[in-house]
């Protein structure tokens, strides 16, 4: 399994507000869906129409961004997996905020997705920095525990075990498991309660 998350780069796209909740990333009437597929295209979808095309997303600056860029508390709310399965289908790699929602932040590791941390001031600078100049290139490098910018270096902040996690790419949990199914196998065979199923 290659799948190690290192260093993500390219431009950012800032969404400033606090407390944005996965209802607002991914409206309820989208979670029917069987597959995520065309996700990207509604992230946001009913503050956009609000916004009237006045919304981080439709702002031509901020296209083809790969790095988010968000305030305190992002993805609140409901659990669901298609908040960052959308943001993920719309081009973003990674994500830098305040802080995220516990639930959001183990889905966004679970698909391979950065989400890291900046202290406040640190994070302002950013987004005046990133809106000042949108065409600018932003690396995170998770093995430096950086994010570089017009800013200069800013030093990032990501729980320990999800960093490894995404380093050592054993982020993909059905990934870990085929790449142990000898050893899943040989373990059940000596089960005595297994064989029986």
């Amino acid at each position: 399994m290659e799948a190690k998350v290192t260093r993500v780069e390219g431009r950012g796209c800032v969404l400033r507000g606090h407390d944005i909740d996965t209802d607002r990333i991914i409206p309820a009437r989208y979670l029917r869906c069987v597959t995520f597929d065309g996700l990207g295209e509604s992230a946001f979808e009913d503050d956009r129409k609000q916004a009237k095309g006045n919304h981080a997303f439709d702002d031509d600056r901020f296209a083809d961004a790969r790095i988010l860029i968000v305030g305190r508390n992002f993805g609140c709310g409901s659990s669901r997996e298609h908040a960052p399965q959308s943001l993920m289908r719309r081009g973003f790699g990674a994500f830098v905020g305040a802080s995220f929602a516990e639930i959001f932040f183990g889905n966004c590791v679970a698909l391979g997705l950065p989400a890291v941390t900046l202290p406040g001031i640190e994070l302002d600078r950013l987004m005046d920095a990133v809106e000042l100049d949108p065409a600018q290139e932003l690396v995170l490098d998770l093995v430096a525990e950086t994010l570089i910018s017009r800013v200069g270096v800013q030093r990032i902040a990501m729980p320990d075990g999800a960093r490894r996690q995404l380093l050592e790419g054993n982020w993909d949990a059905t990934a870990v498991l085929l790449e142990a199914r000898d050893a899943i196998q040989a373990t059940a065979a000596r089960l005595p309660y297994v064989g029986g199923f």
